[in-house]
């Protein structure tokens, strides 16, 4: 079996969204290995010293147990335009540490800063990041992404982002898209105009 991964922002010694994290990384254990007991992913986390300060992705590998945890130092890249990207037959809805498969869509962006993945003609994420799409009025979500990010899950909670289909022709419904991930919020993520999402 493959192992799976958990991201988690770190900033200046404290973590974010740690309920959903749980939340995703417990169910993922009960599909995906079979376990039912519940785990804190608080109570394994202990922050270093040196990501006290500053902002670091917490990446925890595991499988059956906890694997490895690293604080990694976190620079977000610029983004403004993405390049659609059809791709039918990929499977991502655990978080698997093996990202290969996504990379290699990536790989596929030409001169665009990200892709935008579309299957079987909907919309769902960028290689990093769900979408979010906003028609002047509030922001919209895939009801088909790839993963079900733990940002996205938040955000819908609380009522900030709603959920409908989204195909490649109900694109041009809207302004523009943000990329949210457990890095990037609603006051932090990339937004990228409609028109410079390229086919």
């Amino acid at each position: 079996m493959s192992q799976l991964c958990e991201t988690i922002k770190c900033q200046d010694g404290k973590l974010f969204n740690l309920p959903w994290h749980n939340i995703r990384f417990n169910k993922a254990r009960q599909e995906y290995f079979g376990l039912s007991t519940k785990m804190n992913l608080g109570n394994f986390i202990k922050i270093p010293v040196y990501s006290k300060n500053g902002l670091f992705r917490c990446r925890v590998t595991y499988s059956k147990t906890i694997d490895e945890i690293e604080f990694i130092p976190h620079q977000s890249r610029e983004i403004k335009s993405l390049k659609l990207i059809e791709a039918n037959d990929i499977d991502y809805r655990l978080k698997y540490a093996n990202r290969q498969e996504l990379q290699a869509l990536f790989e596929k962006r030409a001169e665009c800063d990200d892709i935008l993945i579309v299957k079987n003609g909907c919309v769902s994420d960028s290689s990093t990041a769900n979408l979010i799409f906003y028609d002047g009025e509030r922001w919209w979500t895939s009801d088909t992404p790839l993963l079900l990010g733990t940002q996205r899950a938040r955000l819908i909670n609380e009522g900030k982002i709603s959920v409908c289909r989204i195909t490649i022709s109900d694109l041009s419904k809207y302004i523009k898209v943000g990329l949210i991930n457990a890095m990037w919020d609603l006051n932090e993520m990339p937004e990228i105009f409609i028109k410079h999402i390229l086919l």
